[in-house]
């Protein structure tokens, strides 16, 4: 598994450029795309560049044959899996009001029985913005705050969302849907599409996203305008208090000809559907001293039997992630 990995962070490196300098002939290096994330957020000394207000959990996940039939993973063996959990809001602002239309995240690192993990980092949102890691970067650029206002510029954000199509479709998603009203509450997404291996090594494309057993509930406009700042944390953990908070991991099955390579496109309907498992949290917590605070929730930190597609935004993050966690570590 790890010489699988360190592969594909090399390939992922000679494509994008090397994580830790500045890319050459117009490609994106991660640590332009760091800086930017500095740039319009500010930087909390020892916190994440990106989704730095967040929440802790732990839990566990129970595999089912159905996922089994398509990757040999062990996170599918039916067994239950230890599992640490991060909810968090995008962006790198820790005042973020809960009630911002913008992303939540849930990442999960699952503690497999071979001494292996695996990661999943996924948003509330079934497309991402950027299909490649250059929109993503002048995203940042064009919505850091202009000295003289304390906010952006509005022509360059029009700017922006007329040079960048591939942005559209997850922004019409966040304005046009209410934020959750608890963490329990929402589905998420893996966003990329991933490749299952079965026993016979045989290959699947497959896309997969967590729906809550307590169903999705956004908050209504009033809700949106009366609702306190922090709410989501407290939301979590007094609902873990009264017993287990479920999602079922549905998978996608691909066909050939489904977009691999842009998660900016979402596969037609109609698709196979498979319920892979079960996973269950059990207690929340805030994440300052609890056990994901210090997690790096790499994307491609993956057990035999789940493998990346050649998705540039895929294979970047785990560089980004790589960055920001090295500078965060530095600054403890």
């Amino acid at each position: 598994m790890q010489n699988n990995r360190k592969s594909w962070l090399l390939a992922g490196a000679l494509v994008l450029g090397s994580p830790l300098t500045m890319a050459a002939d117009g490609e994106v290096a991660a640590d332009q795309v760091v800086a930017a994330i500095e740039g319009t957020f500010g930087v909390t000394p020892g916190e994440r560049r990106n989704h730095i207000k967040g929440t802790c959990a732990v839990g566990e996940f129970v595999g089912t044959t159905e996922g089994a039939a398509y990757s040999s993973s062990k996170l599918f063996s039916g067994k239950p899996v230890p599992v640490v959990a991060r909810f968090s809001l995008s962006g790198g602002n820790p005042k973020a009001p809960d009630t911002a239309k913008s992303g939540r995240g849930m990442a999960l690192q699952f503690k497999l029985p071979d001494g292996g993990l695996q990661h999943m980092t996924m948003l509330n949102t079934p497309i991402f913005g950027a299909a490649q890691p250059r929109t993503f970067l002048d995203l940042m650029i064009a919505t850091k705050p202009d000295p003289a206002t304390g906010k952006p510029d509005p022509e360059k954000i029009k700017a922006f969302k007329a040079s960048h199509p591939d942005n559209l479709a997850q922004a019409d998603f966040l304005a046009n849907n209410n934020p959750p009203t608890s963490y329990a509450n929402s589905a998420y997404w893996g966003i990329h599409t991933f490749k299952f291996i079965d026993r016979a090594k045989k290959t699947t494309p497959v896309r997969w996203r967590f729906v809550p057993q307590d169903g999705e509930k956004r908050l209504s406009d009033d809700e949106l305008k009366s609702s306190p700042p922090n709410f989501l944390e407290q939301a979590l953990i007094e609902r873990a208090k009264h017993g287990p908070v479920r999602w079922n991991m549905m998978l996608t099955i691909g066909v050939a000809g489904d977009t691999e390579d842009n998660p900016t496109v979402t596969w037609p309907e109609g698709r196979k559907q498979v319920n892979a498992g079960t996973l269950t949290i059990s207690s929340a917590s805030p994440q300052k001293g609890a056990e994901c605070e210090k997690i790096n929730f790499d994307p491609l930190v993956m057990a035999d039997g789940i493998a990346p597609t050649n998705d540039p935004i895929l294979l970047f993050r785990s560089p980004a992630y790589a960055v920001s966690f090295a500078k965060r570590l530095g600054e403890k």
